[in-house]
């Protein structure tokens, strides 16, 4: 019978690691005596990233004894002690190969499930000063596994630990610890996984994606940048045009998903070639593309599509991307966006119009005025051909006139969105202005409306997200410092940088750092501290190789280095 040796908490606190600071609960330690377990927590414990540890599928850390002996031999240490790994419960027994997800248990006076595997994180690492920790949990399959709490109580160190129902499937931890994270998955597996109702909501999000990546994928876009003649340009309002693209030689473009964009690239003046992404706005099945740009002061590239940009003219287009996208379903559907914002939106909304979609829609849209308003008459008329459209415009800056009951003066508010009677269940899109999205964002939230189901777009580049790491002054996208590097053209096209290659920077992360470009780590990887992004265009080599290389036309750059001319949507 299993047994729990150790009880340990520890609150979150700020750490200084590699030039930031991090706010973490990684650090635990033994417990004397009885602990209360609750339902989202020990008594005396906390987690400094609610958004990867913590919470009722993530209540209470478990790891083994045994794997404390196998670590010990692997890393040559004599120096761990309980809570070295940031578990709340060290336990004789338990092995990640035997328990399963939806296993119960009892210990003391409380009642567990058994819902995930360890998130892999680089926290342990900083914890152990071993930096590669996160990988190795997932290549030598010693996770450990996170436990929901059924029945509160307490437990102490040297309770017995009873099994008292068996999960279905039977998908060990470390069965669906390597599905998620490392390679040659089997298609039958993830069925099997998605099958079990413990599984919690994060992991079972994970495996749809990788089951739905298993089907043949449709052949859509082109490798790198192909050149399109502009077809026409036609103003929109004083500030914005939208651009309409064909090919040179009468072939049809494939269709992009509503709320996909371009990046096209640009020679103005005598200056290097630059790279810009501006969302697609026609419908996915017009023929054409449109891009509809506006003319930002000082904007290099918007200003030259505004003045110097002809019918006739060749310009360089990478094919659509992007994964804000307007997905299928029965859910009713929120399009919520400001000024330029309407973008992708519109895209959307003409998917929408096209399939007659029976869907609920509101269409709710901020503008300065009549004249700065884009798409005002267009979106109009689609939301016409909808069976169940509601309309919501607000004017910053102009009073309703009495022919527009949807037309209300100023921005929207958390009782004016109370009021237009959005469902909870509904599936909302956000793109505008970063502080808007957030506003917007918490005001649906606070109306009920699941986190996960709200789905946002931002222009330029994407805010970081480095978990844990808490956040300094923000400082704009630049050239990186010291000399010019000798080396391929590297180009960030959401932030607008291009730069040659130095070796000096290592990988195209530390390229990224050094220009304060915004990452995005991530930890599916199964390596610390990484970021994935798309490759628009180029090659690049991998140093060392990843636990798993990732899908064709993205990028893992925390280890990667350009072999040619590259084009990253970062």
């Amino acid at each position: 019978m299993a047994t729990l040796v150790s009880v340990n908490v520890g609150m979150p606190k700020d750490v200084s690691w590699q030039e930031r600071t991090v706010h973490t609960g990684v650090w635990k330690a033994p417990v004397d005596g009885p602990r209360m377990v609750r339902r989202l927590n020990i008594d005396g414990d906390g987690q400094g990233d609610l958004a990867g540890h913590g919470g009722e599928m993530r209540a209470v850390l478990v790891y083994q004894v045994e794997s404390y002996r196998y670590w010990q031999k692997q890393l040559g240490r004599d120096d761990l002690t309980f809570g070295n790994f940031g578990e709340n419960f060290t336990v004789d027994g338990l092995s990640d190969h035997e328990v399963c997800i939806g296993d119960r248990y009892r210990i003391g006076e409380a009642e567990f499930e058994v819902t995930q595997p360890r998130v892999t994180c680089y926290r342990v690492g900083m914890r152990l000063g071993e930096p590669a920790m996160a990988s190795l949990l997932v290549a030598h399959h010693r996770p450990g596994f996170y436990l929901r709490v059924l029945t509160e109580g307490h437990v102490r160190a040297g309770d017995e630990i009873a099994l008292i129902g068996k999960g279905p499937e039977q998908l060990s931890v470390a069965d669906i610890d390597a599905l998620l994270y490392l390679p040659d998955r089997d298609p039958a597996t993830l069925r099997k996984a998605l099958n079990i109702p413990a599984l919690s909501p994060g992991w079972q999000q994970s495996f749809r994606e990788l089951a739905a990546a298993e089907q043949p994928a449709r052949q859509t876009g082109w490798p790198g940048f192909r050149t399109l003649r502009v077809a026409r340009i036609v103003p929109e309002t004083p500030t914005v045009s939208s651009v309409y693209l064909d090919t040179t030689d009468d072939t049809s473009l494939p269709e992009a998903r509503p709320g996909q964009y371009l990046s096209i690239r640009l020679a103005v003046g005598d200056a290097a070639p630059t790279v810009r992404s501006y969302s697609l706005s026609s419908a996915p099945g017009a023929g054409t593309y449109r891009i509809s740009v506006k003319c930002e002061p000082h904007g290099q590239v918007s200003g030259y599509i505004h003045t110097g940009l002809r019918p006739g003219d060749l310009v360089d287009i990478a094919s659509p991307r992007g994964t804000f996208v307007l997905e299928a379903g029965s859910a009713p559907v929120v399009l919520v966006s400001a000024g330029i914002g309407a973008t992708p939106v519109m895209a959307m909304l003409h998917q929408l119009a096209a399939a007659r979609d029976p869907r609920p829609v509101w269409w709710i849209h901020t503008a300065h005025d009549r004249t700065h308003h884009p798409f005002a008459d267009e979106a109009h008329a689609l939301l016409a051909q909808l069976p169940d459209a509601h309309e919501h415009i607000y004017y910053t800056a102009e009073a309703p006139r009495p022919d527009e009951p949807h037309v209300t003066q100023g921005r929207p508010t958390a009782s004016s969105l109370a009021a237009l009677g959005i469902p909870a269940d509904a599936d909302a899109y956000l793109c505008g202005p970063p502080a808007f999205m957030d506003g917007l964002t918490g005001m649906l939230r606070e109306h009920g409306l699941d986190p996960a189901r709200i789905h946002t777009e931002q222009f330029g580049a994407l805010s970081a997200i480095n978990p844990g790491v808490t956040p300094g002054a923000t400082v704009r996208p630049h050239q990186p410092p010291g000399p010019t590097g000798t080396g391929p053209l590297v180009t960030f096209a959401r932030s607008g940088i291009s730069t040659p290659w130095s070796p000096a920077h290592a990988s195209l992360l530390g390229l990224a750092e050094a220009c304060d470009i915004p990452t995005r780590w991530s930890c599916r990887t199964g390596v610390c501290h990484t970021c994935v992004t798309p490759l628009v265009s180029g090659d690049i080599t991998y140093s060392p190789q990843p636990l798993e290389p990732p899908k064709p036309g993205s990028v893992l750059v925390c280890c990667s280095r350009p072999s040619a001319e590259v084009v990253l949507d970062l």
